[in-house]
């Protein structure tokens, strides 16, 4: 549905539409745009409010919410996700995917020190 309205901070740009776009030609055709229903999860997420406060120029509520979730359930997030990391390592000179991982060790609880100590049920510890 068409609806002309002032457009939000969180709406996508044409430009930016452009680049997902594809993902969702083989979604079916509703009733809304995928793009509106887009727009509208990118306001919740922005904005953190409650479902049923999306603004009303928004499709309805129940509406955005099943295409958050079958979204969720499909992976079409993360393949949004994954192509636009892809793009953006491109943009910056470096291949699409990454080849390697840095993993923090200070991040990573280690279990050897466990091993060496004993449950005193004295001492509730």
């Amino acid at each position: 549905m068409d609806k002309q309205r002032k457009p939000y901070r969180t709406d996508l740009t044409d430009a930016q539409w452009a680049v997902i776009e594809h993902l969702f030609s083989k979604l079916r055709v509703y009733k809304w745009s995928k793009r509106e229903l887009m727009n509208a999860s990118l306001y919740l997420v922005d904005n953190g409010c409650k479902w049923r406060n999306l603004p009303h120029d928004f499709p309805p509520y129940s509406t955005v919410h099943s295409f958050y979730r079958r979204a969720r359930i499909s992976g079409l997030w993360d393949k949004i996700m994954s192509l636009l990391v892809e793009i953006t390592r491109k943009n910056d000179g470096k291949s699409g995917m990454p080849s390697y991982a840095i993993i923090d060790s200070q991040s990573i609880k280690t279990t050897s020190r466990g091993e060496e100590r004993g449950i005193d049920g004295g001492k509730k510890n």
